[in-house]
């Protein structure tokens, strides 16, 4: 049954609201619009007051709102009180933590193929209470690539207006729904090819079936493009320059109130999957696939987890970059001296050095060590993918004072 057809009971209407209107206050504060500015300054390579110091949590959300202490049933209004909630908790853990002025709600866009890529989608064969997983994919033999087909989406105007005007319902007003059209597929290839079919075979194939990767990449490439142009035509898309990490003045004149096009908008991609893959094959096999759907955008970032020491002037050829993202395992001295000025360098934390020891000793010095050399270039603090803080929310509020510490000592 929709989630939406049964009318909350009046208390969790009251509690949901409630809620949210602190939400509101905090995203209309002084506060939250000198953390933007912070934000639209690093982001538009101007000299922030410092940089911006932000964490993100994962799984660890468990243990810091477990499900058992939500009040609300209705499973709307529980989803509103979760995610409330966790921005609440964020606001005391005192990071760069940004929140529009808006609840927002997803434009519906809908497959209209029988499948994304024409084959069924993976299964999952196995999962363990902390994350684990494992699972079976569809291609299973490398002439199966010639079953992918490329996809082809709608918008749904009824069902994205009747998900607004319900949620608006519920939120009164306390504050105001917007919808948010987002594209329905992204630049991250080598995650759709790893769904296909896995990381092992993946691999193997790069080494040993070039031009059936080639073919591959050149379909799923031609996907997404698709995807995006949907999006676009269908009159949907909206600003997304407001959210941490990507906050920043509008791009090529979007505003919040109207829609925009792929040239207004942020996008972003990495390559993990392609982390122990050399440089050159790198860039043949997926990076110039990349920015074939990124050049549509007007900023990008791009990067994440993986070591990118050795790929950084590839990374550094994509036309619209603005955001290098250089992760814990990526030589930051080597980011900076190529970035210069003209990027901003998001550097991004170990979450096991900062959420295990027993204190932040030696992520202090790692942090010392890194900020020292970034000073005098544009540059973020993020602390990402966080699965567990061993039971001591407390780490995050220490870890943020820690970090807003010794960014302002090299500001």
């Amino acid at each position: 049954m929709d989630a939406y057809r049964t009318r909350p009971p009046a208390h969790e209407l009251d509690l949901v609201r409630e809620l949210v209107s602190q939400i509101m206050a905090y995203a209309t504060s002084d506060e939250c619009e000198t953390r933007r500015k912070r934000w639209r300054d690093v982001n538009e390579l101007r000299k922030p007051d410092r940089a911006p110091v932000w964490c993100r949590v994962a799984l660890a959300r468990r243990e810091i709102l477990p499900d058992e202490e939500l009040v609300c049933e209705h499973p709307v209004c529980r989803g509103i009180e979760k995610q409330c909630r966790y921005h609440l908790y964020k606001l005391t853990v005192g990071d760069d933590h940004i929140l529009p002025p808006w609840w927002s709600v997803n434009a519906v866009m809908r497959c209209t193929t029988d499948t994304v890529w024409g084959v069924p989608a993976r299964q999952s064969i196995g999962t363990t209470e902390l994350g684990g997983f494992k699972y079976d994919h569809p291609i299973e033999d490398p002439a199966d690539y010639d079953k992918i087909t490329v996809p082809d989406f709608e918008h749904d105007p009824v069902a994205t207006e009747r998900a607004a005007s319900q949620m608006q319902d519920i939120l009164g007003d306390a504050m105001p729904v917007r919808v948010d059209g987002r594209v329905p597929l992204h630049a991250l290839l080598q995650v759709y090819w790893e769904h296909l079919r896995g990381m092992g075979p993946m691999m193997e194939d790069l080494a040993f079936r070039p031009e059936a990767c080639h073919r591959l990449m050149a379909r799923l490439t031609e996907g997404v493009l698709r995807g995006i142009r949907r999006a676009e035509e269908a009159g949907i898309l909206t600003s997304n320059h407001h959210d941490p990490m990507v906050c920043s003045d509008p791009p090529n004149g979007a505003t919040d109130d109207a829609p925009v096009g792929l040239h207004q908008m942020w996008s972003g991609s990495n390559s993990q999957e392609f982390d122990t893959v050399g440089p050159d094959m790198f860039e043949e096999f997926l990076l110039d696939y990349q920015k074939v759907v990124m050049s549509s955008f007007a900023h990008v970032w791009y990067g994440c987890c993986e070591n990118l020491t050795t790929k950084i002037e590839h990374v550094l050829r994509i036309p619209n970059l603005r955001v290098f993202v250089s992760s814990f395992w990526t030589d930051i001295e080597k980011v900076a001296e190529a970035c210069g000025t003209d990027y901003c360098i998001m550097w991004r934390m170990s979450a096991a050095q900062v959420t295990l020891p027993d204190d932040l000793s030696e992520h202090e010095a790692h942090l010392e060590h890194g900020l020292r050399i970034l000073q005098g270039h544009p540059y973020q603090v993020v602390l990402r993918e966080i699965e567990t803080v061993k039971g001591d929310p407390d780490r995050l509020r220490d870890w943020a004072r820690l970090g807003i510490s010794i960014a302002e000592k090299y500001a």
